[in-house]
């Protein structure tokens, strides 16, 4: 628990004491229902576990599964809309913020939901769907829709998300959104560009513009 409290205040500038943090902060609240929760649905105490998690809900506006596996020092920022499945994984320092979804793509029983390393930033919004590995040191932007499995050292954005960044250099775990780029902003881009060299002669096609 004092690394939970510990993880808010590193994360959050907004905190200022540890009672509050203790007591108004939602994400914490849902991680801890959560432990309790993990270790009925592990004795297979599957009603009482679902219970735990629906009132959780119910207070916190966070759903976790009881089947989640969750590692230290999981921060929830804000935390309404937060979805987690039951087959997911989530490492150690990862930050998740509203609106968030770690969920499925289909209705198959088995794996079915994300692995999350260490050391990941999920920002507003997004969704990470299906069974795919999200390696450690990972950014995404905010609400971006990634579907495929990430490598370590990398920025994701756009639906569906695109790799921005990686290279093997380090992305540090807090980033200025205004800065990320736009993969629709650049497609156009690209298509202006296209339709120019087209209207000059430079690129022979079968149709006129």
């Amino acid at each position: 628990m004092r690394d939970d409290i510990k993880m808010v205040f590193e994360q959050d500038p907004a905190a200022r004491s540890t009672i509050e943090v203790v007591t108004t902060y939602a994400g914490l609240h849902a991680v801890w229902s959560h432990l309790i929760a993990h270790k009925l649905y592990n004795k297979q105490r599957y009603v009482a576990a679902r219970a735990i998690s629906q009132i959780s809900r119910f207070f916190t506006g966070i759903e976790i599964h009881p089947g989640a596996k969750i590692g230290k020092r999981l921060f929830i920022d804000h935390g309404m809309g937060v979805v987690i499945g039951e087959t997911c994984t989530i490492g150690d320092n990862v930050t998740i913020y509203q609106g968030v979804t770690l969920g499925g793509t289909g209705k198959e029983k088995g794996k079915r939901h994300p692995d999350i390393g260490d050391n990941v930033l999920i920002a507003a919004g997004s969704k990470v769907l299906g069974n795919i590995q999200i390696s450690s040191n990972v950014n995404i932007g905010a609400n971006s829709v990634v579907l495929q499995s990430v490598p370590s050292y990398s920025t994701v954005v756009g639906i569906p998300g695109h790799i921005v960044k990686q290279d093997g250099k380090r992305i540090g775990k807090t980033f200025d959104h205004r800065n990320l780029p736009d993969p629709l902003y650049e497609q156009i881009k690209h298509l202006e560009r296209q339709l120019e060299k087209t209207r000059n002669g430079e690129i022979q096609d079968d149709y006129i513009i």
